[in-house]
C-alpha cells in the first residue's frame, strides 16, 4: 500500500482537538468547539491555514479587533502572529488547521 490513511472524528459537538497528522511536512489538526470554548491565546509557530467547516469562528489576530468568519472561509495566518481563537456563537464551531511547513520542534 502506497498511501497512508489518517482518520478524524466526523460527528459530535463536544470540545475536540485531534492531531490527525503531525509529521515533518505538515501538521493537520481537526478542532471542534462548543459555545465559549477555544484555544489559549498563543503565537503561531508556522504559517497557519484555518478552514471553517461549520459554525462561526471568532478570531483576534495581533492587536486587531475580533473578526468573525462563517463556514466556508479559509484563513491564512502568518508565522508568529498572536492568535485568540474562540467560538462566541450558539452553533458548534468546527475547524481544520494546517500548519505548513510543519513547525520545527
Amino acid at each position: 500500500m502506497v498511501e497512508q490513511i489518517f482518520k478524524i472524528t466526523l460527528q459530535g459537538n463536544g470540545k475536540l482537538v485531534e492531531k490527525a497528522i503531525m509529521d515533518e511536512n505538515v501538521h493537520y489538526i481537526h478542532m471542534v468547539f462548543p459555545k465559549n470554548e477555544g484555544l489559549p491565546e498563543h503565537f503561531s509557530n508556522s504559517t497557519v491555514y484555518m478552514t471553517v467547516l461549520r459554525g462561526t469562528l471568532s478570531i483576534g489576530l495581533d492587536d486587531q479587533e475580533t473578526h468573525t468568519y462563517p463556514a466556508g472561509n479559509v484563513l491564512k495566518i502568518p508565522f508568529q502572529t498572536k492568535m485568540n481563537v474562540r467560538n462566541l456563537h450558539d452553533d458548534t464551531l468546527e475547524l481544520v488547521v494546517v500548519k505548513a511547513p510543519a513547525p520545527q520542534m
